[in-house]
């Protein structure tokens, strides 16, 4: 049965928008949705593009997570259309074996597919020229046993990034390995963080310029956030940036300066928290990176601090929560935009960062669009770091507005939390409007693709004193179904408009990537097994199968050797939602698994642990 899709968001979740940043409105014109298809000339002028050089032109292969430095995560290939999509088998699968959450890209370079396991971290090599993909090497991490204990919200891995006839992943207990490959020979393996404090790895590394870039996570163990980047060839590191603490920690130097006042000053890392809180302050990096080799700056964003309970660290908390851009030469900082000042609601800012270039003012701009945890949609001059808009892109009640002049959220006084006091129904909920799963962007729509939630919670704060290695939160959080009963949407957004231009209802919080094809197709997977395919102008549903567990990963498609397109996603629930399946938690406790517990009870009744690639294509002719 097709779900219910809804042609525009609620008029509530426009009430609170900022101006659009279109940059004129001529009479009655609205260059938005279909009336685009009216005007083809003038709507090509004011579709977003991906600027060339991080987003060359596509060949066939998947070498990196986001599938190029703009992080489009948009393939040029067309085989598969809506026309004959709902022809689309199974391939080949594959089982990993493990079975936890399934976060991972499968990465294509050379006609081998490379999958990363949760926990242990088991790296397949799978040689696509072969009948079957049958395994070409494996590859055993050995990752500490002690590292599953202090992982925050299941043992996941969010993949592996080819180059240069490298293959680079991170483990759990905080190495990143280098492999051959095209044999799986071990290259170098470098210790990044300490399992003692709570520290662990889970996010997919970037390789840009020689260096290889990863972060660490943490956060609500105490664990001071950092980024790193290590020599490509030697796994030595070069240089390490900070979210807290002193500039010279946080590799702020002169060449610094941020658009809005309040993120300019020095040493606000360690001036915008009590006496030597920032040691344990999170701030850590997780998420994504993108990359504009133009302007050679790479972005991304930061943790949220730590404890969540807001009283015990008054100030800013600078630089969690925190959109970063960086020389990856020397790791200095050139611009900070603090998304969530004094976060008091769990709204990382590790989300992803897609690099288009766009009219805005009546002018062309450089500029990233960030979906953040706080339910805003933040359109950000790659240059400067000025907000061009934010506009809400789902129902959000703890932030009013976002105040463009200054660059800070208006916070809601009624969804304030306090320590020893229930606050009902703040929206979205501490995991925020969307979490890691990445979005997609397509050229030919314009459109960028959102899978998300619709989630509000009941937060309570206490005290709670740090023990490293331990939980540091000083919350209970209780989570629900948003407006309307739905947990998940998935939303194609207009970024010219600053609106939506349809959006799915889904029952379950989407906790999967999407990708987006030059075929017109968008794709993504659901948290009870299903995998979709919907069309990219309109939302309609054009196939799905029933995979064996449910779906938290990465979509990728690809060209085989065979020259036809292929289509790959891994299942195996678990995650953060679905941590009650995959460590078989007691539904009893709504507070437990960080407040998702009750609000996914019976995600056990409808799907099971699992761990299986599945790769699709059309019949061959």
């Amino acid at each position: 049965m097709m779900l219910p899709i809804s042609r525009s968001l609620r008029r509530r979740r426009n009430e609170n928008r900022t101006d659009s940043i279109w940059p004129f409105r001529p009479r009655r014109l609205l260059l938005t949705g279909a009336s685009l298809l009216l005007y083809p000339a003038l709507a090509a002028a004011q579709t977003p593009t991906a600027p060339a050089s991080a987003a060359p032109p596509d060949d066939g292969q998947w070498t990196m997570p986001a599938k190029n430095y703009a992080a489009t995560r948009y393939s040029a290939l067309d085989e598969i259309n809506g026309g004959n999509v709902s022809h689309l088998q199974v391939a080949f699968a594959f089982s990993t074996g493990v079975d936890h959450g399934q976060e991972a890209a499968p990465i294509v370079a050379n006609n081998t597919m490379f999958i990363v396991t949760p926990y242990p971290n088991i790296v397949y090599a799978l040689d696509l020229t072969k009948p079957g993909a049958p395994i070409k090497w494996s590859y055993q991490a050995h990752p500490d046993p002690a590292s599953q204990g202090v992982a925050c919200c299941d043992v996941v891995n969010r993949g592996a990034t080819y180059s240069d006839g490298k293959l680079f992943f991170n483990t759990l207990d905080d190495n990143t390995i280098a492999l051959d490959a095209e044999t799986g020979k071990l290259l170098w393996k470098t210790k990044l963080g300490d399992l003692n404090t709570g520290e662990t790895i889970t996010m997919a590394p970037l390789v840009v310029k020689g260096k290889v870039i990863v972060g660490d996570s943490g956060g609500e163990l105490g664990v001071r956030g950092w980024l790193s980047a290590l020599d490509v060839n030697t796994g030595k590191l070069l240089w390490r940036a900070y979210a807290t603490g002193p500039d010279k920690d946080v590799l702020i130097g002169p060449g610094f300066h941020s658009f809005y006042p309040s993120d300019n000053g020095a040493d606000l890392g360690v001036s915008t928290w009590p006496t030597d809180a920032w040691q344990t302050g999170g701030g850590t990096m997780w998420g994504w990176i993108a990359y504009d080799p133009d302007l050679n700056l790479i972005y991304y964003g930061t943790g949220n601090p730590g404890p969540w309970n807001q009283e015990q660290r008054p100030g800013d908390n600078k630089w969690t929560t925190t959109l970063f851009a960086r020389d990856p030469d020397t790791g200095e900082a050139k611009w900070a935009l603090q998304y969530n000042p004094h976060d008091e609601h769990d709204y990382d800012g590790i989300n992803e960062q897609i690099l288009v270039d766009m009219m805005a003012g009546g002018k062309p701009r450089k500029v990233l669009m960030h979906p953040d945890r706080n339910g805003y949609l933040y359109i950000v001059d790659r240059e400067s770091g000025e907000i061009v808009s934010a506009n809400p892109y789902g129902y959000v009640n703890s932030v009013l507005r976002i105040d463009t002049k200054t660059g800070r959220p208006v916070m809601n006084p009624d969804k304030l939390t306090k320590v020893g006091t229930v606050v009902h129904d703040i929206c979205p909920t501490a995991s925020g409007l969307k979490d890691w799963n990445p979005s997609a962007f397509s050229p030919l729509t314009g459109l960028m693709y959102i899978p998300h939630e619709n989630l509000c919670m009941d937060w309570k704060s206490r005290s709670v004193s740090y023990i490293a290695g331990t939980p540091f939160v000083g919350a209970e959080v209780v989570s629900k179904p948003g407006p309307g009963g739905n947990r998940g949407e998935f939303t194609a957004w207009d970024p010219v408009a600053g609106k939506a231009v349809w959006t799915i209802k889904e029952d379950l919080p989407l906790w999967s990537g999407a990708v987006v094809t030059a075929g017109g197709l968008v794709v993504y997977g659901t948290m009870d097994g299903w995998f979709k395919a919907v069309d990219a102008k309109t939302g309609e549903l054009k196939w799905r199968f029933k995979t064996g567990s449910g779906i938290i990963g990465q979509p990728v498609a690809y060209r085989g050797p065979d020259g036809r397109e292929y289509v790959a996603i891994l299942s195996g629930v678990g995650g953060w939602a679905g941590a009650i399946v995959s460590g078989d938690l007691d539904p009893r406790d709504p507070t437990g698994a960080l407040g998702m517990n009750g609000l996914m009870a019976d995600l056990k009744t409808k799907t099971a642990p699992g761990g299986t690639l599945y790769v699709f294509a059309l019949p061959s002719s």
